[in-house]
């Protein structure tokens, strides 16, 4: 039916109502044989409606062998402009924190465009002057000074280049900390499921850096200035100017229009380059599974067909660049054919000299080639457009606690872990994960959770440890709410030890002192206790024993160090 009705993207849902999250109503239930709508009430039992009309109020415990039919909808991703882009605000609050290198860039810009002024005046020159007097002495003057000029032009280059340079550090290290801190303070139960994906879009923010980096932004700075030679060539060539005039704005909208025709293209290659490292990510975690089940060909099958969608896009894409390329190139030259053809005309009309028609024509290049060069710069421009969305997503993710929260940090230390009316689902699913009316825990006491899998013993674990969020209901923890307390506080006070341990890279003693709050009596008594330290006295490194990505003990100690790692 729903295929029928064209809801392709619709996905059916059928669970039990005691596992079903309240907050998704209103759903249609199998009660007692017929189907039925559940909707909510502001005040009092919930109301269940028939096909016929007929409306009666229903208690919660009344369903609680009833069937939920839910049709989970898929998530609308909103497209949100550079210009409300957390990434991009972040970027440019950076970037313009400290505004001095910004009259120092304007001023090398327009002394490096006055400069290039020089050479279509020196041509100019050398063709009316010098030329038909055969007159050395000017041109040993002129020389000199487009020597001057030159010195003066690689100076401001050089400098204008230093500065961005800098500048482009800077404002990477300031926003990539940022980036970085958020992402370490993320609500677990809202981070993305796919590890390889959110490496990747934080690790978009390597196409801004290269962008501010390159010297494409010198010419994007410098394309303004086509206006300015613009003037001069129409003062200079008089009617020269209008070939130049008519030109430009064909060039801007072949550049625009190719920016337009980029800019999906290159959102479809980014989701899939970061969609094929996140294949690459679990095939790295889960090489033991994949040769264990002999499911090498299909997961090479996927790699394969993610390639093959990328090269299809690149390849649309350089095609794309390629006619744009290709036809400014032709256009400038035809700016430049035609301002000959008019330029002689102005000649024979007395109105132009040789070396006025030759100085027109450098300047010609400077108004027409930044433009010819917009395809490649709309193409990297994309690149951090997409980039900056990526980055974008992630600081949209919300954190474990509020931004300017005015946080908790009690003087004692609590003594009870309390739960009031705890109900818990995962994001955009319709199963109730958690449902419990109270429990309540004291200091000391030794409490066993059993059940099956799948039944929310790890999920209650993380929504004591303060991990996940409720999505209704309270956690306390002495007099106040978990999500209260600074999170500090909590990590002291709550210890939280995950169902697959994680070792970083580094050694024996970092993975046991994470924090690095701890003395190193405390640690040396902790490695007693548990054995540790028989692992560092087998080493000779001891608790300097190197571990690699993913928990892996150097081969010196590896005769130890596999049993304590297995249990």
């Amino acid at each position: 039916m729903l295929r029928q009705a064209g809801l392709k993207n619709v996905m059916p849902v059928a669970l039990a109502w005691r596992r079903f999250d309240r907050r998704r109503l209103p759903a249609l239930v199998l009660h007692e044989g017929g189907w039925f709508l559940v909707e909510r009430q502001p005040l009092g039992p919930l109301l269940l409606s028939g096909a016929d009309g007929q409306q009666q109020p229903i208690d919660d415990a009344a369903l609680q062998d009833a069937v939920v039919l839910w049709l989970r909808a898929p998530v609308a991703s909103a497209k949100v402009p550079v210009t409300g882009n957390l990434a991009a605000r972040l970027v440019w609050r950076e970037l313009f924190r400290d505004r001095g290198w910004l009259s120092k860039i304007v001023v090398a810009t327009v002394l490096v465009n006055l400069l290039a002024v020089m050479t279509s005046i020196f041509a100019m020159q050398v063709y009316d002057r010098v030329v038909p007097t055969m007159a050395y002495a000017t041109l040993t003057t002129l020389v000199s000074g487009m020597c001057l000029i030159v010195v003066l032009d690689w100076l401001l280059k050089t400098t204008r280049a230093r500065i961005i340079d800098s500048l482009s550090c800077a404002v990477d290290q300031r926003v990539s900390q940022q980036v970085y801190e958020h992402l370490l303070h993320l609500r677990l139960d809202l981070q993305p499921r796919s590890l390889g994906t959110l490496a990747a879009q934080v690790s978009s923010l390597d196409a801004v850096r290269n962008f501010f980096s390159s010297g494409v932004i010198f010419a994007l700075v410098d394309l303004p200035f086509a206006l300015l030679f613009l003037a001069f060539i129409a003062i200079i060539g008089g009617a020269v100017g209008w070939v130049y005039a008519l030109m430009l704005p064909v060039a801007l909208v072949l550049g625009y229009s190719t920016q337009l025709r980029l800019r999906a293209l290159l959102r479809q290659q980014m989701l899939r380059s970061h969609e094929r490292q996140g294949l690459l990510v679990d095939t790295i975690r889960g090489a033991e599974s994949i040769r264990a089940n002999n499911a090498a060909w299909q997961f090479s099958q996927d790699w394969q067909a993610i390639t093959a969608s990328i090269d299809g896009y690149g390849v649309q894409q350089r095609e794309i660049s390629s006619i744009s390329s290709v036809s400014t190139s032709s256009l400038s030259t035809l700016a430049y054919v035609a301002a000959i053809v008019v330029g002689v005309w102005q000649i024979e009309a007395g109105l132009l000299t040789m070396g006025g028609l030759i100085a027109c024509s450098i300047l010609g290049g400077r108004v027409i080639a930044p433009i010819a060069q917009s395809a490649q710069y709309m193409v990297q421009w994309q690149h951090v457009t997409q980039a900056l969305q990526m980055v974008h997503q992630v600081l949209q993710l919300e954190g474990e606690r509020r931004p300017g929260q005015h946080l908790l940090l009690p003087d004692e230390s609590p003594r009870t872990l309390e739960v009031e009316k705890l109900r818990y689902a995962y994001p955009e699913s319709p199963v109730c994960q958690l449902d419990i009316e109270q429990l309540r825990f004291k200091a000391g006491e030794r409490v066993l959770l059993v059940g099956p899998v799948g039944c929310g013993k790890s999920t209650l674990l993380k929504a004591l440890a303060g991990l996940y969020r409720p999505s209704e209901g309270r956690v306390r923890l002495g007099d106040a709410d978990l999500w209260e307390l600074d999170p500090q506080l909590v990590a002291s006070q709550v210890g939280y030890l995950p169902q697959s341990p994680h070792l970083f890279k580094g050694t024996l003693r970092s993975n046991l002192a994470l924090s690095g709050a701890g003395g190193d009596s405390r640690l040396l008594q902790i490695t007693r206790e548990l054995g540790i330290d028989a692992i560092a006295a087998a080493s000779p490194q001891g608790m300097e024993l190197a571990i690699s990505e993913g928990g892996e003990g150097s081969r010196a100690g590896s005769a130890n160090w596999w049993p304590w790692r297995a249990s």
